[in-house]
């Protein structure tokens, strides 16, 4: 039996957001491999000391949030590759008050550096 090649994974990374009223988690998921290629989060001592992300986590904590990944994007050598986000899937899943949240880490991650491409059906920013 011949096996058929794997299918060619048109988005091969993807942002995926976690907003709780506490924390925020940026993943860079490698669709390709399944695997989480990159990740920061409010939860890292680190970032819960300076923003105390114990009580809530602020916009602010947000942007903190993207810039890290795109540190760590940077170093691993994937910034340059596209990544794939869609703003009004992300703010679908927890509501409209996490909208500012979520276009901190986007706009963070832009203004590192990271090709962060945006699904056709967002707007921009608020």
């Amino acid at each position: 039996m011949n096996k058929l090649p794997p299918l060619p994974v048109t988005k091969r990374y993807v942002l995926r957001l976690f907003i709780s009223l506490k924390h925020i988690t940026a993943n860079v998921i490698d669709r390709k491999t399944g695997r989480v290629a990159a990740t920061a989060s409010s939860i890292e001592k680190s970032l819960k000391d300076e923003f105390e992300c114990g009580r809530t986590c602020n916009t602010k904590a947000a942007a903190t949030v993207g810039e890290v990944l795109a540190m760590r994007l940077k170093v691993d050598g994937l910034h340059r590759e596209p990544i794939y986000a869609n703003a009004a899937k992300e703010v679908a899943k927890k509501g409209f008050k996490i909208e500012s949240k979520v276009w901190a880490v986007f706009n963070a991650l832009r203004s590192r550096g990271v090709n962060l491409q945006l699904d056709s059906d967002d707007q921009g920013p608020p």
